[in-house]
């Protein structure tokens, strides 16, 4: 009988104790949330390089609430850039490529977090996982191209490239970015990304942190990026993200 009661008591207190060690975990966490985030990011990708802009809210010590958008480019891994082997000092372009691709996602998703600062010596580690629309920019690429006006004399053009009549005889370079913005086209899909998140701001009110994961955009249809190989409709890419912000 005293036995009996020995281990009722001797359970009781660690169950106490227990308790007790939540409570004072709980009311830490609670003295030190910061209930609101907003970040800025710079993102290079397997594909490209971007930005971010990130809004934050806990909706737990340990969970996290997250709107973002993205502006990144988009190229096709088949690309490369050349010059005209026949005249020096002229620009550089990519051959066979069509269009050129901005991406501009706008998302929600959560982070969770892994490890906070005190389990991990001032590095809080979070997954993090969002998802929304992506909205496809598709502009067409404009070259230099060099005609001849007769058998002597030519002269520089800017035309749409046409991989059946630009070559690397007559491709000059790149034209100016402004060309073809008013054929400009918008194409909607999705997207998906998870990754894990590592902060390591020394100040409580700031954030410090690299981000780095997977990211799946799709579309309804391929997007002609490049000619003479097949274009597909989803873009699978790797990234890095480096994030500055603020904590409130």
């Amino acid at each position: 009988m005293i036995l009996r009661r020995f281990f009722i008591f001797v359970f009781l207190l660690f169950s106490s104790v227990l308790h007790a060690q939540d409570e004072n975990v709980f009311l830490e966490d609670k003295t030190e949330l910061l209930r609101n985030e907003m970040s800025f990011g710079a993102i290079l990708h397997s594909n490209g390089w971007g930005i971010d802009v990130r809004r934050c809210r806990n909706k737990t010590a340990y969970n996290k609430h997250l709107y973002e958008i993205e502006i990144v480019g988009m190229n096709n891994p088949k690309e490369y850039k050349t010059t005209n082997p026949y005249y020096d000092n002229e620009g550089s372009y990519i051959l066979g490529k069509l269009n050129s691709l901005l991406l501009v996602r706008t998302g929600t998703g959560f982070q969770k977090i892994i490890y906070s600062k005190g389990e991990r010596g001032g590095l809080e580690v979070r997954m993090c996982y969002s998802a929304g629309i992506s909205w496809g920019f598709v502009k067409p690429v404009y070259l230099d191209i060099l005609k001849s006006t007769n058998f002597i004399a030519k002269e520089i053009v800017v035309e749409k490239y046409d991989p059946e009549k630009h070559t690397v005889d007559n491709i000059l370079g790149k034209a100016s970015f402004t060309n073809g913005l008013n054929e400009l086209k918008i194409n909607p899909g999705g997207y998906a990304k998870f990754g894990f998140n590592f902060e390591f701001a020394s100040s409580d009110t700031e954030i410090r942190a690299i981000e780095t994961g997977v990211c799946l955009d799709g579309f309804f249809k391929p997007i002609p990026i490049m000619a003479f190989i097949e274009n597909k409709p989803y873009f699978l890419s790797f990234y890095v993200n480096i994030l500055w912000g603020k904590k409130w």
